[in-house]
């Protein structure tokens, strides 16, 4: 089990880019996680063809399910979900995105979920975090808010679509998700610290061991999802800083 500290940068920068020190981390404990509980589209990382065995992210925060002792994602708000779709078959062509009064670059009708986020980031009200966009190239994608949006009912965005060929192409947007404050109640809405590991399971698989990190110093910015730091429970040792 990893939970030793890590002395060298280059370790760290690899496997947590959210963890700025080591201090504390040797009082990281051994927990089971219930894979279940996972999204595979916000906490697993990039599968390869090559390799049958999956990963979680590390830095994900982490609640205590009551009933099963088990851990889960922290759950204390539910973020915004919504999905665009291209319907229509286009074989070419751009679209826009307008989210809060502010319209993207054009971007193209095949264009991959990368940059489609980037587009999304290059408006002035939407910071990196804020909007994380999943899916396959050409759609459908999904996007996930947090950041200054964390928990919020956020408003559908919209687009402007500018499609060639196919039959009558256009975007479809679905709000999958509405943000809004807490719901869950089996323990999970309550923050118990992060994963400090990335950690492998292979598929099928519903519990895997891993390692709490319970204290250490955190760059918000950097978790793999929302989160806020007010979250952290009164005495905790646990530092977060916002880097620019």
């Amino acid at each position: 089990m990893d939970i030793q500290p890590f002395t060298s940068t280059e370790t760290l920068a690899v496997g947590r880019p959210w963890l700025m020190s080591t201090l504390g981390i040797e009082a990281n404990q051994s927990i089971t996680l219930d894979l279940t509980k996972f999204s595979e589209s916000l906490h697993w990382m990039e599968a390869s063809a090559y390799q049958p065995e999956r990963k979680l992210k590390s830095g994900i925060p982490l609640g205590k399910i009551t009933a099963s002792g088990l851990y889960a994602p922290y759950a204390a708000v539910t973020n915004e979900v919504q999905t665009l779709t291209v319907t229509g078959a286009p074989t070419g062509g751009t679209f826009t995105i307008t989210f809060s009064g502010q319209t993207t670059a054009a971007i193209a009708y095949n264009a991959t979920a990368a940059v489609v986020q980037s587009a999304l980031e290059a408006l002035s009200n939407v910071a990196p975090g804020d909007i994380v966009v999943t899916g396959n190239a050409g759609g459908p994608w999904t996007l996930t808010y947090g950041g200054q949006y964390l928990g919020e009912n956020v408003g559908a965005v919209t687009t402007t679509e500018s499609f060639t060929g196919g039959t009558t192409p256009d975007i479809t947007i679905a709000t999958t998700t509405g943000g809004d404050t807490a719901t869950a109640t089996d323990g999970s809405q309550i923050f118990v610290g992060f994963l400090f590991t990335e950690v492998s399971f292979y598929p099928g698989s519903v519990k895997v061991a891993a390692p709490l990190m319970v204290h250490g110093q955190i760059d918000v910015a950097k978790l793999p999802v929302a989160f806020d730091p007010t979250d952290a429970p009164a005495g905790s040792n646990t530092q977060f800083v916002y880097k620019v």
